[in-house]
């Protein structure tokens, strides 16, 4: 797998909307998809894994990942949310929902519920006013990443015309969703306390082409 992934990374950037439905095609995006998994799975840092492909397919020039926040949006903790990081109905949760991009590439959306109580004074700063990943602002914690689940979402790749939510473009191939794989993950300090919870999209823009 690892083998695999080298080699997807290996390959040229491009923004995967469609395939040829080929068995070959297929199973060279099938694999990318899994490779992709299992690099995020390997890892205590998602904002990591996203830099080192940016580095491998962005603009180039030390171009770092992003956190655009999204206005406007706003989903206040519920109870599953709670209990994921261990707090009780009262305690006080932040919310916070970006787009991490590489240049003018939107790679994933998350949704993230922080408590702020458990992070310093500069890091929630640096959460509310600056464009810095979540990953990349609370480094100095030495965090863990827990994967609660990661899902291949469903409909990832259909036939154009059977059961695909994109509009038929050419016959004889397969539609790419923008949407491809779905992780939720607790961060925690590294005896285990929870201070974090995640939600994350990977797009398909992700997907490169081969060499």
């Amino acid at each position: 797998m690892l083998l695999v992934l080298l080699i997807a990374l290996s390959a040229s950037p491009a923004t995967a909307k469609e395939i040829p439905d080929r068995y070959g095609d297929f199973m060279r995006v099938l694999t990318q998809v899994h490779g992709l998994n299992s690099e995020l799975l390997s890892r205590d840092s998602a904002t990591a894994t996203l830099q080192n492909w940016c580095d491998a397919h962005g603009p180039g020039g030390g171009v770092r990942i992003m956190a655009r926040r999204i206005s406007g949006a706003d989903k206040p903790a519920g109870r599953a949310e709670r209990r994921d990081l261990k707090v009780r109905r009262k305690a006080m949760v932040a919310y916070r929902r970006v787009e991490l991009v590489c240049g003018d590439k939107v790679l994933s959306e998350a949704d993230n519920w922080y408590l702020s109580g458990r992070l310093t004074p500069e890091m929630n700063a640096a959460l509310t006013g600056t464009q810095t990943p979540f990953g990349v602002v609370v480094k100095p914690l030495n965090f863990r990443r827990r994967t609660l689940s990661s899902e291949l979402l469903p409909g990832w790749m259909a036939k154009v015309g059977q059961g695909s939510s994109a509009a038929p473009t050419r016959p004889g191939f397969l539609v790419l969703p923008q949407e491809i794989l779905r992780h939720r993950a607790v961060l925690t300090t590294p005896d285990g306390v929870p201070f974090s919870l995640v939600v994350e999209s990977y797009t398909d823009a992700l997907l490169v082409s081969p060499p």
